[in-house]
């Protein structure tokens, strides 16, 4: 049985125009965790990330700072099972 955890995650503040997502994905990419990184057109970054829950937790935490010129004002979180569909971390399209 698999230990593995999803959470999708929408991330305010200051956090596009910063290199907010590529940071994430190399974040990611250290814990070992997969699923991807977009902006939002209301000014958000949203991510939805697979991985062992230590991993995912040391992601979030990450997310609750982000890069040196980002300000995180919120990170609200929603969890789930994993699906197993991503095999990397990538940055999408906005949405």
């Amino acid at each position: 049985m698999s230990t593995q955890r999803r959470v999708t995650l929408r991330i305010q503040g200051t956090v596009q125009g910063v290199s907010y997502r590529e940071s994430a994905r190399h974040e990611a990419l250290r814990l070992g965790v997969s699923g991807w990184v977009r902006n939002r057109s209301d000014g958000s970054v949203e991510a939805t990330v697979e991985g062992e829950p230590g991993a995912l937790d040391d992601f979030i935490r990450w997310c609750h700072t982000g890069p040196r010129m980002a300000r995180v004002t919120d990170v609200a979180r929603t969890d789930g099972g994993a699906t197993g569909e991503f095999r990397t971390f990538t940055v999408e399209r906005t949405s």
